[in-house]
């Protein structure tokens, strides 16, 4: 199938190079990194070994092709814009995946695609950016894909098959709109912690403070996530966490990574939307705004 990955990070480059074992793969992604994997191939150790030979540019001007598969993995802050680029290059067939972090980025790809197009995928594979053309799977995890209904289509089906017969292990979700905000509650009470205290997943669990400070973030998300009549369980929601940092201990957190390029993190998409939904409907959101507050001042 002809896939295309927008957004070539961390995670961007870790599903279109397994991707591109079975299938032609087109990576948009900065220009240093779109060099190197043009040069050499995009290189992948750790938990996965792989010398890709997926090709890469920074747009879609040079793509020739019409994507089967276009998958949306930039930040949230990112979505509109490239959700704008892939049109341009999709047809009513496409099928897009929006893999991303957050609680806003769906609502940003439908002003541009049809949302009969769109399916969602969740991830809690690890995966750090190391250089240029080079990246390092560091948590095996797993993914979930569904529509925005719930209903298994036939092009939901299509792309589970090809995740899976790449290798990555996809089960399809009935609720995928719940399983958003259970990611946004894991990555709320994980991100901000490592940004701040710039630290992999798993010392937020070695430490007795962090761990506290975890747990009493997961509690107030989960409330905030209540009072949108999610209806989930704060125990259920700190057992999810804590094995989502054990799964990615070696892991630095997508925002302690943007941290550390200087580049924009996306806590205004998770904790930020927190907050603002926090507000809305008049429940306790402290913890929620300090994280905001401190990691929008060290950016």
């Amino acid at each position: 199938m002809n896939i295309l990955v927008f957004g070539a990070g961390a995670i961007g480059s870790l599903f279109g190079g397994v991707l591109s074992k079975n299938n032609n793969v087109v990576l948009i992604g900065r220009k240093k990194h779109v060099e190197a994997i043009n040069k050499k191939g995009l290189e992948i150790n750790g938990l996965t070994e792989i010398n890709a030979e997926a090709k890469a540019f920074e747009n879609v001007d040079n793509i020739s092709f019409k994507p089967d598969i276009a998958i949306i993995s930039v930040k949230s802050y990112d979505t509109e814009n490239a959700t704008k680029a892939i049109k341009k290059v999709i047809d009513k067939n496409t099928i897009i995946v929006s893999l991303q972090n957050g609680l806003d980025n769906i609502e940003k790809i439908e002003k541009h695609v049809d949302k009969k197009q769109i399916v969602v995928c969740i991830t809690t594979h690890g995966s750090v950016f190391s250089k240029p053309g080079h990246i390092v799977h560091t948590g095996v995890g797993k993914t979930i894909i569904g529509t925005l209904n719930g209903k298994k289509t036939i092009a939901l089906t299509t792309v589970i098959e090809e995740f899976n017969a790449s290798g990555i292990k996809t089960n399809y979700s009935k609720d995928i709109v719940r399983d958003i905000w259970i990611k946004a509650i894991v990555n709320s009470s994980i991100n901000p912690l490592t940004t701040i205290f710039q630290c992999n997943n798993g010392n937020l669990l070695k430490n007795p403070i962090l761990e506290k400070s975890v747990e009493k973030i997961c509690e107030e998300s989960t409330n905030i996530a209540n009072s949108e009549n999610l209806n989930l369980s704060y125990n259920e929601m700190i057992k999810k966490t804590k094995e989502v940092i054990r799964e990615t201990s070696e892991n630095k957190s997508s925002m302690l990574q943007s941290f550390l390029q200087g580049k924009k993190t996306e806590i205004d998409s998770i904790n930020g939307m927190l907050l603002k939904i926090a507000r809305k409907n008049k429940v306790k959101s402290m913890l929620n705004e300090v994280l905001v507050n401190i990691v929008s001042n060290q950016q």
